[in-house]
């Protein structure tokens, strides 16, 4: 069992006999009255976030979860297929499913599909990726004063924004926490 001390990001719990994963938390004590913990929680089967308060010290259950390193296969549209790198098992995820994991990951690239009671709940990705930008506008010269940015198109997708030397065909490392850009990568 996990104490309310234990809590940290990113932790998975079971609460109301489902699978969560604390998205935020903090640990309050009041001048007076008992200490609480505050807390931010997503469903890992269906996403949904709520808030929650424990009491200092309360205990919660670990949850039936295992998390599995899988290689990203393909998209159809609908779906994206995984394939287990142990023993080649293949699953395939829903849009809801796979979450914001899917501006992250390209074909073949790995990442950790957590699942629950046997079922697959969430995707994890490293927290930077890097990916290639597919479209941007060229660089306009002496606008750099104001240290802006354009926006620049990825190869999944997503769009950020990126300094004004950033041209089409340059890798970017992409922070999948926060969608910004960080850095160039070298070729």
């Amino acid at each position: 069992m996990y104490s309310t001390q234990d809590f940290r990001k990113g932790l998975k719990i079971e609460y109301n006999d489902k699978a969560w994963s604390i998205v935020e938390f903090q640990h309050v004590s009041p001048g007076k009255g008992n200490a609480f913990v505050r807390t931010r929680l997503k469903n890992l089967e269906t996403g949904q976030v709520v808030e929650v308060t424990f009491k200092s010290g309360d205990k919660v259950n670990i949850p039936d979860v295992e998390t599995r390193e899988m290689q990203y296969l393909y998209n159809d549209g609908d779906r994206w297929s995984f394939m287990d790198v142990s023993n080649y098992e293949q699953i395939s995820l829903s849009h809801d499913e796979i979450g914001d994991a899917r501006y992250y990951i390209i074909e073949n690239g790995n990442a950790r599909v957590t699942f629950f009671r046997g079922r697959a709940v969430a995707v994890e990705v490293d927290n930077h990726v890097d990916l290639k930008v597919v479209e941007t506008q060229p660089n306009i010269k002496g606008d750099t004063s104001g240290g802006g940015g354009k926006p620049a198109k990825l190869e999944t997708g997503l769009v950020v924004q990126v300094p004004f030397h950033i041209k089409e065909g340059d890798v970017l490392r992409v922070d999948t926490r926060t969608n910004e850009y960080l850095s160039k990568v070298q070729n």
